[in-house]
């Protein structure tokens, strides 16, 4: 008979305090970046948690370096894939704030509405895959369903339906299609009307309520010590908003409208009341803009030129944007003298022709400081004339 070993292995009450280290990521699929977490537990209950950042740096920064500010709307879209619209819209604000540009009317009513829209399309994704984390899978499909309607009328806007790139600085791409502020209406409507199910679905559930109460709490001092902002300072109590503290896009004029939500608890329950009421309040806001923009008249969406519209311009059928350095010729000369052809020669330089006259001359080559010729800043001694 072949001799066997046994090993007894005995767990008496020390094991009641025994932690279980879990460590997740950094594969996660669903973690662009990437982030890995090493959590300590008790049970369910995380007690510690210690992020690694180490595999999330993708050097935007650097490339934002290497590009101009309009390609960097791109880099910057990609930041946070469920706020792709509000990414683009910090970028181009900065650059216009740093040149002084003024955006038209109708740009800043436009930003204004899709932003609340991408903002209902973001909170609408954690409101159904936060009660799936506890074992609700009904609501997540409640919540593609709503974020379906949104996204027909944010990718009939701007085509895309992650990556808007809809932004530029000085306003918008183009203007809104015919017939769209209607759908994007009936749109909003249609997700209003059915937004109480995560009422009663998620929030009136006790099993809910009993797993997200008390959990996680954040402390006010933590919430300034770490610079934390949004809807998770406004569930620790601290009432903040930059759309009514500091004003920007067109909510200086939507205070009537505009509800600051916050709770005290700073629990995760607390957290997602303050995202679900703040959807219905984002709903409220489309709206607005959407009754503003009916009542502007047809007007620019961005500062763009059109040199076409300027008769003298058109003249001037040299002109090319300010990004296109053009085209230098080498001097034409004479490759066989002694066959009785003139000495060589060099063909004078064309003027580089400017921006349109009814302009100023507000724009300068690139490569001369010469002027075309129905330019009057040429004649006149403009200070954009000289070196």
């Amino acid at each position: 008979m072949t001799p066997t070993t046994e090993t007894m292995v005995g767990i008496g009450g020390a094991a009641e305090s025994t932690d279980m280290v879990l460590n997740i990521g950094p594969q996660h699929p669903s973690t662009h970046g990437v982030l890995r977490l090493k959590l300590v537990l008790d049970g369910e209950r995380i007690t510690s948690a210690e992020p690694v950042i180490g595999y999330m740096h993708r050097g935007a920064e650097k490339l934002f370096e290497a590009r101009d500010y309009r390609q960097i709307i791109m880099l910057a879209n990609r930041h946070d894939w469920l706020s792709a619209f509000s990414n683009e819209l910090g970028v181009v604000l900065a650059v216009e704030r740093m040149l002084g540009m003024e955006v038209p009317e109708r740009a800043v009513w436009t930003r204004t509405l899709l932003a609340e829209l991408n903002r209902v399309l973001n909170h609408l994704m954690f409101l159904g895959s936060y009660p799936l984390e506890l074992g609700g899978i009904t609501p997540i499909f409640y919540a593609f369903t709503e974020r379906e309607e949104l996204q027909h009328v944010m990718e009939e806007v701007s085509g895309g339906r992650m990556h808007y790139m809809f932004n530029r600085v000085g306003g918008l791409k183009e203007d809104l299609p015919a017939g769209w502020t209607t759908r994007a209406r009936a749109a909003v409507a249609d997700v209003r009307s059915r937004m109480d199910r995560f009422d009663d679905l998620v929030l009136g559930n006790e099993i809910f309520r009993g797993r997200t109460r008390g959990v996680g709490v954040l402390a006010p001092e933590a919430v300034h010590a770490y610079g934390v902002s949004g809807p998770i300072g406004r569930a620790s109590g601290v009432d903040f908003d930059l759309r009514r503290d500091e004003p920007y896009l067109a909510y200086g004029e939507l205070q009537d409208v505009l509800k600051v939500v916050t709770r005290q608890e700073g629990d995760c329950l607390a957290r997602f009341e303050c995202l679900l009421e703040q959807t219905h309040n984002a709903l409220d806001l489309a709206d607005a803009c959407l009754d503003r923009i009916a009542e502007l008249p047809p007007g620019p969406i961005n500062q763009r030129p059109s040199p076409a519209s300027d008769s003298t311009t058109a003249r001037c059928s040299g002109w090319r944007p300010p990004h296109r350095r053009p085209r230098s010729r080498p001097p034409r000369t004479s490759t066989n003298p002694s066959a009785g052809h003139a000495p060589p020669t060099t063909r004078p330089a064309r003027p580089t022709p400017c921006a349109p006259p009814s302009t100023g001359c507000a724009r300068r080559s690139r490569t001369s400081s010469t002027r075309c010729a129905p330019c009057p800043a040429a004649r006149t001694g403009s200070p954009w004339s000289s070196g």
